[in-house]
């Protein structure tokens, strides 16, 4: 009515009831978090004071980077599992039949076989001899393979190089295939790993609810715990 113009538009009585809810409601909150300052220990520590960070006052939280190696991320983006695990097997058969070759004589890092011996008197140490043990001549007692004894060599001639240069040129081609043995045992690590991870990010592709338990490494896949389901 012309009237009460002057008293505006009219509200409902609703929508006051509604403002003072909202305006209880968030005076409750900053009690609520006004006594939890001042409960709060200040020597506590939670993992996001170094997880998060302030961006344009906003608290944004910083997700760990996967460790990847670049030649790990080249292949795995450029090749399939099923590439992978072939190059791995291939590199797994070579290895083997290098190891049959070798028969892993001489190798680097290799624990040193020992030889003991028992006596039953200090004086049968000190007299001891190991080529007359073991029945050869000295020149062959270093040998861990291809040590002929005396009755052999007196019926047989030696077999194999007897001159220092080609002896010295055998060793260094042994050398060289016992290298080339070691590159392929870390090629195939690496293959390994790398189907390792390519598999875990197609697993990751699932919407299953999964919990990780490991950060990835340059040497091994992150590790995730999923949910278990019940298959129909």
């Amino acid at each position: 009515p012309a009237s009460r113009k002057k008293l505006g538009l009219l509200e409902k009585k609703k929508d006051y009831r509604l403002r003072a809810d909202d305006y209880h409601k968030k005076q409750n909150a900053l009690r609520a978090l006004q006594k939890k300052a001042l409960d709060k220990n200040p020597d506590e520590f939670y993992f996001k004071m170094i997880r998060a960070e302030l961006q344009d006052g906003v608290h944004i939280i910083k997700q760990p980077k996967d460790e990847v190696t670049p030649e790990q991320v080249k292949l795995m983006r450029t090749q399939d599992i099923k590439y992978v695990e072939m190059k791995r097997v291939a590199e797994a058969k070579k290895i083997e039949r290098l190891k049959s070759e070798l028969h892993l004589l001489d190798a680097e890092g290799k624990n040193p076989n020992k030889h003991v011996f028992f006596f039953d008197t200090k004086k049968e140490v000190q007299e001891f001899d190991i080529a007359t043990h073991l029945d050869t001549v000295p020149e062959l007692v270093d040998r861990v393979y291809n040590r002929p004894t005396i009755a052999t060599l007196q019926k047989e001639t030696l077999k194999g190089a007897t001159d220092p240069a080609h002896l010295k040129k055998l060793a260094q081609q042994r050398k060289n295939q016992y290298d080339l043995l070691k590159q392929r045992i870390e090629r195939e690590k690496a293959m390994f790993v790398i189907a390792q991870k390519i598999q875990t990010r197609k697993d990751l592709l699932d919407k299953t609810h999964k919990v990780k338990v490991k950060k990835e490494t340059t040497n091994g896949p992150a590790i995730y715990k999923f949910k278990f389901q019940r298959k129909r």
